[in-house]
């Protein structure tokens, strides 16, 4: 098991990623942004996960070049991931929206692209972009996002590149144990978005329990949780503590009683959209 923050999973194409990363999501363009990538990375975070949706690509960008000079580091040091918004996908479309986040970016390259959510009718021909995106080694690794076994399926049916990633909503309200046993066996690795449950589970009592045991907090808890079962994770936060926090998750383990506890607490719930019912 992964124990520094630093530590990288192989993906399927061999690209190695970071266990656990930062997400800017809702992080607002401009100093906040900025101030959080730039304190992940001086505490050691080596991922960032962005998206065009979340309005926040320059700030990445920027906060990104001035953390690699502050700490002597170079690009290759660092782990960049956005997505395809859902209103740019298709084929020419796709190829345009990608051009235009890394410009927003200022980088000539991202290591990671994915699809920000399965559109009917329209993810097939975005895949084919992507791929094509990733035979020009602009996007060293692609990948998808919210996709369920079915749309998985659909697309790897006549896909040249099996996805390196699904990154969907996964905590211990929504396990997602099917999806995780379906990706590991095709070789995808899961990765989890909100995985404090957009912080409704902070204060879960059986979650506190397991925390007080070991000395962590519940997020801590929930982040190991993650890690132990082979899921990256990018909690998101713009507080330096909370960050640093986060990222200390790699001096202790949960016994097999207590992942077995944390998983019992799943109820398919969502905080965030449902996959197969999305309307944006």
């Amino acid at each position: 098991m992964p124990n520094y923050l630093q530590d990288t999973v192989a993906l399927n194409n061999g690209v190695k990623m970071p266990w656990l990363g930062l997400g800017v999501y809702l992080a607002k363009e401009g100093d906040e942004v900025e101030r959080a990538v730039q304190a992940a990375i001086r505490h050691g975070y080596r991922s960032i996960d962005t998206a065009a949706a979340y309005r926040n690509e320059e700030g990445v960008g920027r906060a990104v070049a001035q953390a690699l000079k502050d700490n002597g580091l170079s690009r290759e040091d660092v782990f960049i991931t956005t997505k395809v918004w859902n209103a740019d996908q298709g084929y020419e479309s796709t190829l345009a929206a990608f051009e235009e986040s890394l410009s927003r970016l200022n980088m000539d390259y991202v290591d990671l692209y994915l699809i920000h959510w399965p559109v009917k009718g329209k993810y097939k021909d975005t895949w084919r972009a992507l791929e094509k995106i990733y035979r020009e080694g602009k996007a060293r690794a692609i990948g998808v996002s919210n996709f369920q076994i079915h749309h998985l399926e659909d697309l790897l049916q006549n896909s040249e590149v099996v996805p390196a990633v699904n990154q969907v909503e996964l905590h211990p309200e929504l396990t997602q144990k099917e999806l995780l046993q379906y990706c590991n066996d095709k070789e995808i690795r899961l990765e989890a978005w909100s995985p404090l449950g957009q912080g409704n589970l902070l204060n879960h009592e059986v979650l506190k329990g397991i925390a007080d045991k070991h000395g962590k907090s519940a997020a801590q808890v929930i982040l190991r949780w993650d890690l132990q079962n082979g899921v990256i994770t990018i909690p998101k936060s713009v507080h330096e503590e909370r960050i640093v926090q986060n990222g200390n998750v790699f001096d202790f383990e949960l016994d097999a009683e207590d992942m077995r506890t944390i998983d019992n607490l799943n109820r398919n719930r969502r905080f965030g959209s449902d996959p197969d019912n999305f309307n944006f």
